[in-house]
């Protein structure tokens, strides 16, 4: 289990104020438009999803605390990889695929203590047609802002990933619970901070994701096995 610890510098000013490094948001280049409607529905899918393939993460341990818990969640824009062929936008050009399917979170805390946070990330790994090997690793990134507006701390991992013989879709969990967010004293609330989850995407990626377009892995090889059915 890797751990890993965010450490930043709280200023207190007439209450409690953060050193402003370059926003998360501007790495892929604005949000475009009717972000709140979009989130709404990629959720509604989400749990869908989870009906139909039973990947529902078991609930995390509930933990003691003191106050409300940051919120955690994953970044709209880089919720999903979507790998294409020579960058062709189609079914049939998918490579690998990439979607944050649930997150888990608890914390802890009291007093003038750090916040302690447990986080589990469901995902779910794609091969398309064009994918060249059963072996892909993935990279997704984890950062605390203070509630969405600048980055505090921001750490990477990786996640290989190795297809079996005969199967296109994999979902795998992973587990995060070293996040430890120091508070300046105990007036200080999780609250005041908000972790948020994605992959590692390139702009195209990105500005497919903002538009709200979507192709399942096994897509284009369905579209093929039902014309030659057709025949």
């Amino acid at each position: 289990m890797r751990r890993f610890r965010f450490l930043f510098l709280l200023l207190v000013i007439a209450g409690v104020t953060f050193w402003r490094p370059q926003p998360l948001f501007a790495q892929y280049g604005g949000g475009g438009g009717g972000p709140d409607q979009r989130q709404q529905e990629e959720e509604a899918r989400k749990k869908q999803r989870d009906a139909e393939f039973g990947a529902n993460a078991p609930a995390l341990p509930q933990l003691r605390n003191a106050g409300p818990c940051p919120f955690v969640k994953s970044l709209y824009d880089a919720a999903r990889y979507v790998e294409f062929r020579d960058g062709r936008e189609a079914s049939a050009a998918v490579a690998y695929t990439g979607e944050i399917e649930n997150i888990s979170a608890g914390c802890a805390y009291k007093g003038a203590l750090p916040i302690k946070m447990r986080i589990r990330v469901l995902f779910e790994f794609g091969k398309g047609p064009q994918a060249t090997s059963n072996h892909k690793t993935y990279r997704y990134w984890v950062a605390v802002t203070d509630r969405g507006r600048a980055v505090l701390a921001k750490e990477t991992f990786s996640v290989p990933v190795t297809f079996p013989a005969g199967r296109d879709r994999l979902v795998i969990s992973r587990d995060l619970q070293g996040v430890t967010i120091p508070r300046a004293d105990k007036n200080v609330s999780g609250s005041n901070f908000e972790i948020l989850i994605g992959f590692e995407v390139t702009p195209e990626m990105a500005a497919f994701n903002r538009d709200g377009k979507r192709f399942r892995p096994n897509s284009g090889q369905t579209t093929a096995q039902a014309s030659a059915t057709r025949r």
